[in-house]
C-alpha cells in the first residue's frame, strides 16, 4: 500500500467500524472510478474487513478482529 493510501484504508476501516455496513451502502459510498484506489476491496483484501450475512439485514461488511487491531495500533 502506498503512503498516500494508507490513510484512506483507515478511514474506510475506522467508518465501518462504527457500525456493520450493508455492502450496498458500501460500494454505493467508497465507490470510485480510479482504478489505482480501490479503498475497500484493499482492506477486504488484508483482511480488515469481511463481508457477512446477517439476518434481516442481508450482506454487510463489518471489521475484523484484524481491523480493530488497525485501528488501535494507529490511535483510531
Amino acid at each position: 500500500m502506498s503512503e498516500t493510501v494508507d490513510p484512506l484504508v483507515l478511514d474506510f476501516v475506522e467508518w465501518v467500524a462504527r457500525e456493520p455496513r450493508a455492502y450496498a451502502e458500501v460500494v454505493s459510498t467508497w465507490r470510485t472510478s480510479c482504478p489505482r484506489l480501490t479503498i475497500w476491496e484493499d482492506a477486504a483484501d488484508r483482511g480488515y474487513v469481511a463481508r457477512e450475512t446477517v439476518a434481516g439485514l442481508g450482506l454487510v461488511i463489518a471489521v475484523t478482529e484484524d481491523g480493530e487491531r488497525l485501528l488501535r495500533t494507529n490511535g483510531r
